[in-house]
């Protein structure tokens, strides 16, 4: 269904910028390339904008929510037709959002959420990533103590993802199978944050933790780390992005399970889209749009495309995509899950 959506969209967002993005630029402002995933999105976007003849800008706000403010000035003086904006804060780039609109400038509100009516949402479905992060660490873990790994507070995304965890175990909550014994948001993504607070939440329950639902890759990462220091590693651990890294720890057998939220995709449907919009196609007009209403009550047009999560039981699916290869996935793994067996 995800490459239904998305192909229904490029057809018809495709179908129609070949004629005017040859004098197009998309101006793309990114948060920061800590996570390998954004230059997998990076090369989508700019292969896609490249085959509808029309040119990339960019800038790296480089994590500073001032720099992303002065970046996209930068970008509207440099006349850029659309906008695809990876908001460091959130809250703190709508004002950015605000001049592009005055400019004309329409915007893309690329994988976290900008609370703009203006802008159109393009992103994975974040509450069900969490519902699927949940639900595999359950199906290994179905009773005991758990450690919630939040992502960003300045990223809507770490709530939607804590959400859609939380639906999912619920239930066990209520019948006391299931304990939340330490929670934290992770400053920026970082997995050294991640790390950092999996170590305190270890010393304050004397290590006994059962599992830990971690929003992403990079804090599944740090809080993998944590528990190998303790001699803990081989706990279910969720994360998301598909990082290659976190793939080979599913391998290894020390991470449950990664979304996989292909960023090729995303990446291609935020240049077409851009297009479109730049070529005067109205936002409800994008094919397969919805209506998304946010946290605060605003409604956005917005495009939700579907994960998949990765654990040992499917791995073969990410080699068999080309998104890695078998060398990597299986690198230091031995009589592991397929195909690194």
């Amino acid at each position: 269904m995800r490459n239904a959506v998305l192909a229904a969209v490029l057809a018809t967002a495709g179908f129609s910028t070949a004629a005017y993005s040859q004098d197009m630029t998309v101006g793309v402002s990114w948060s920061n390339f800590q996570e390998e995933r954004w230059k997998t999105d990076e090369k989508a976007i700019k292969d896609a904008l490249e085959a509808a003849g029309a040119k990339y800008v960019s800038a790296d706000a480089q994590s500073s929510s001032a720099k992303q403010l002065s970046d996209i000035e930068s970008l509207i003086a440099q006349g850029v037709n659309a906008l695809i904006i990876l908001g460091q804060d959130t809250e703190a780039v709508v004002p950015a959002v605000g001049a592009a609109a005055d400019e004309g400038i329409p915007v893309v509100a690329y994988d976290r959420l900008i609370e703009d009516p203006r802008a159109f949402y393009l992103t994975f479905d974040n509450v069900e990533v969490g519902r699927m992060q949940a639900a595999e660490v359950f199906k290994a873990a179905p009773k005991g103590n758990y450690v919630m790994i939040k992502g960003s507070p300045t990223d809507p995304n770490a709530d939607f993802l804590r959400g859609g965890q939380q639906e999912v175990l619920q239930k066990a909550i209520d019948a006391g199978d299931i304990k939340i014994v330490g929670e934290a948001y992770t400053e920026g993504w970082l997995p050294a944050n991640a790390q950092k607070n999996m170590e305190q939440i270890l010393t304050q329950n004397n290590n006994e933790v059962d599992a830990v639902v971690a929003s992403n890759d990079g804090t599944a990462g740090g809080a993998v780390a944590a528990l190998t220091a303790q001699g803990m590693q081989g706990i279910p651990v969720s994360g998301q992005d598909a990082d290659h890294a976190a793939l080979n720890r599913v391998a290894l057998g020390t991470q449950t399970v990664s979304i996989w939220k292909d960023s090729r995709e995303l990446g291609k449907a935020a240049a077409e889209i851009a297009l479109a919009l730049a070529g005067g196609k109205a936002p409800a007009e994008i094919p397969n749009a919805i209506k998304f209403t946010t946290p605060g009550g605003k409604e956005m047009d917005a495009i939700l495309l579907t994960p998949v999560p990765v654990t040992k039981d499917n791995l073969a699916t990410v080699v068999d995509a080309g998104w890695i290869t078998k060398d990597a996935l299986c690198q230091g793994v031995q009589n592991g899950p397929a195909p690194c067996n």
